[in-house]
């Protein structure tokens, strides 16, 4: 029987810190990333393939900015849309490219996808999550009164502009992608998130927000009845009393055990933390759920590497 996974990419398998953003420096990163996941397709695993957007959206509204005057800009959910259809393109076509290096012809498909959010989520009424690049202080009073919109001090690095990150209630085109998955096909899906919207009756509206990518990937896990979600970040495993002299690194441990650790404060809210909430709602459906390094995926899978969690 083929397990179905959900392979949650962080932001380094598509672009390094130190990195320009260019075309080529995301497609090779994304090409390496993808040397992996064309592994897991050889070993059997029906995959399912999340992304993170933060430096493609980033840039879509750098562009937006300084093109104003000359084209009219987008608003964020739109850009959203924009960064899932680039970065799909270059996982589609890098994966496809591997497959064939394997043999294996198995289609690769991006579904630009949407994910219902509560427009009463009490995100919206304290937006935290920042976007797009940095202003000065007296920039950003000013955008925020002309505009409307909260700006704030982001780590002494400038100001930004923050907007709401709420809980996804629905991964909306889940049925499409369980079909796609069920003939064999290699989906990439809930791209940084997915594009927030609301809905007003039987129809839906794109809102200004942010959805995180791990619980969106975990609400997707779970919507398409997948057996593992695997969350590729750049440490090996996850730490309690992280950077301290009783720094310890965790293997296996149960949902109970690591709501205990994130009651505890372990888990920074800026890092590791959504990806261990996002974990523990997945496992507590009776899924497994690993958090491991991106550059010893396959080893996370078959458990000598990563931070295993389960019911």
């Amino acid at each position: 029987m083929q397990r179905t996974i959900v392979v949650a990419l962080g932001g380094n398998a598509i672009l390094r810190p130190s990195q320009r953003g260019t075309a080529q420096d995301q497609l090779a990163n994304v090409r390496t990333t993808c040397e992996s996941i064309a592994c897991m397709v050889k070993e059997g695993y029906r995959v399912v393939i999340t992304h993170g957007n933060g430096p493609q959206v980033g840039n879509i509204l750098i562009q937006n900015l300084h093109s104003q005057d000359l084209v009219p800009a987008m608003p964020l959910d739109v850009c959203g849309a924009k960064s899932q259809g680039l970065i799909g393109y270059m996982i589609q076509q890098a994966l496809h490219n591997e497959l064939v290096k394997e043999g294996i012809n198995t289609p690769v498909v991006t579904v630009l996808t949407q994910v219902v959010v509560d427009e009463n989520d009490p995100a919206f009424k304290n937006p935290t999550k920042p976007i797009g690049p940095f202003y000065t202080e007296e920039e950003a009073l000013r955008l925020a009164e002309e505009r409307g919109e909260t700006w704030k001090e982001d780590s002494g690095r400038g100001w930004r502009k923050v907007v709401p990150s709420p809980l996804p209630v629905e991964i909306f085109e889940r049925d499409a992608i369980g079909v796609l998955i069920k003939e064999g096909t290699v989906v990439i899906a809930a791209g940084g998130g997915g594009i927030p919207v609301v809905r007003k009756g039987n129809a839906l509206f794109g809102i200004e927000a942010v959805i995180d990518k791990d619980l969106a990937s975990s609400k997707l896990a779970m919507d398409i009845k997948a057996d593992t979600l695997l969350i590729l970040t750049d440490v090996e495993r996850v730490a309690i009393n992280y950077r301290t002299p009783s720094e310890t690194y965790l293997t296996e441990i149960t949902v109970d055990e690591a709501k205990k650790y994130m009651d505890e404060g372990h888990f920074s809210a800026g890092s590791m933390g959504p990806k261990v909430q996002a974990a523990v709602n997945f496992a507590a459906s009776g899924g497994t759920s690993i958090i491991a390094s991106l550059n010893r995926s396959l080893d996370a899978l078959k458990g000598k590497s990563g931070t295993r969690i389960t019911l």
